[in-house]
């Protein structure tokens, strides 16, 4: 699979397009996602190049896991969930639609279940809110 330089993930790291940020490193970038699963569906994304997490750099990986592990923390806080779902497609058959690799990140409720994937997208408003509630739970995590 050959990386495009022009994908909307690549578009929202260059600053092209919109999103709601949650979290940035020198190596990670986390937004919300426009489709989400659940409220406080996040992605994170490897600010390297690389279609999918088989083609990611190496050293890549501790940055990126480690920016993931941030997120779920506060993503759990943030929306009061009995867990999180951490995943990453690769390629098209295990369901990767956008091709820069990248980790969803999804509270999940007991008795609750997700959206189905590509249902909709969400309303604006609602991901500023759950950016903004992340990102307290983010700094309340640096702070203690």
């Amino acid at each position: 699979m050959t990386y495009d330089p022009g994908n909307v993930f690549a578009r929202i790291l260059a600053g092209e397009a919109k999103c709601h940020s949650v979290y940035e490193d020198a190596r990670a970038l986390a937004i919300m996602d426009v489709m989400p699963r659940a409220d406080g569906h996040a992605l994170v994304l490897p600010k390297a190049q690389a279609a999918d997490f088989l083609s990611l750099p190496g050293e890549a990986l501790p940055g990126v896991f480690a920016a993931t592990q941030q997120v779920a923390k506060a993503v759990k806080e943030a929306f009061a969930a009995d867990g999180v779902l951490v995943r990453v497609h690769n390629g098209s058959a295990a369901g990767q639609v956008i091709f820069h690799m990248h980790v969803h990140v999804i509270p999940c409720h007991e008795g609750r279940q997700m959206k189905p994937p590509g249902h909709a997208f969400a309303d604006d408003s609602a991901l500023a809110e759950h950016a903004r509630l992340i990102r307290q739970a983010l700094a309340r995590q640096a702070a203690g």
